[in-house]
């Protein structure tokens, strides 16, 4: 195995990146593909929640970067999701670095077939890491103006270094049908595209049942249509064609 490493990022906070970072490695996982999801996101951990870890960890990715130990003793496998394991960010402090983090992916690249990096909102140190090591960006984004808005500047900014267009794509989270329309603030998906300039990869419907489930670490019911999205968005990233509905 030689993993694909993805990172998923968005300009503001709130706009649920954590939440689909779990759903994308639990649908990867469910298609058989092992997955490590590290979260980067120092100070705001959610992910050992959303995954079912909570309690369970020993070490952080903090630990891990300056060197107190080694990746393979903070990955821990989710109970919830087999073939997906997490590290997670520490509870407060610490920093995320481009080198330490490198090295940290290249040592398991050969044991997943997917690295997911949760990264923190905005344009701090865990997304410049993340993107000097990433081959795909996911920007998480919600059908608000201000949401488009910074996720233009994030999609500017991981294409400024030559990056190919199309390893970043656009996820759009919370959808409801009242999102668009004259009465709306974005009138419709294209607006979203052509707002950002990115290619649209998924679009995942506001569910009350999956953020109730991941406050409580607990599994999303499978006929919850943004369990559905999940899963085609999966799908799509292992290279098969699926239609985008909404």
């Amino acid at each position: 195995m030689n993993a694909q490493c993805i990172m998923l990022c968005s300009g503001k906070g709130g706009t649920g990146k954590s939440t689909v970072s779990v759903l994308l490695g639990a649908a990867l996982a469910q298609l058989g593909r092992k997955v490590l999801l590290v979260e980067l996101d120092s100070g705001l951990r959610s992910v050992d929640i959303i995954a079912g870890v909570y309690g369970r960890t020993v070490y952080d990715i903090e630990d891990v970067l300056c060197g107190r130990c080694e990746g393979a003793k903070a990955i821990v496998p989710s109970p919830l999701y087999l073939g997906l394991s997490v590290i997670s960010a520490p509870y407060e402090g610490g920093t995320v670095e481009a080198a330490p983090l490198g090295r940290l992916l290249t040592a398991m690249r050969p044991y997943f077939d997917f690295l997911l990096l949760d990264t923190a909102a905005g344009m701090g140190a865990p997304f410049t890491a993340a993107a000097a090591v990433a081959d795909t960006a996911l920007l998480v984004l919600t059908p608000d103006p201000v949401a488009l808005r910074d996720g233009k500047i994030v999609a500017d900014r991981l294409l400024h270094d030559r990056r190919p267009q199309n390893t970043v794509r656009l996820v759009m989270n919370r959808v409801t049908r009242e999102s668009f329309g004259k009465g709306a603030a974005v009138a419709d998906l294209d607006e979203c595209i052509d707002t950002v300039g990115a290619q649209l990869l998924a679009v995942i419907p506001e569910s009350a049942a999956l953020q109730q489930c991941g406050a409580r670490g607990a599994v999303p019911p499978p006929q919850d249509p943004a369990v559905a999205a999940g899963q085609a968005m999966a799908r799509r990233l292992c290279g098969q064609r699926v239609p985008l509905t909404f």
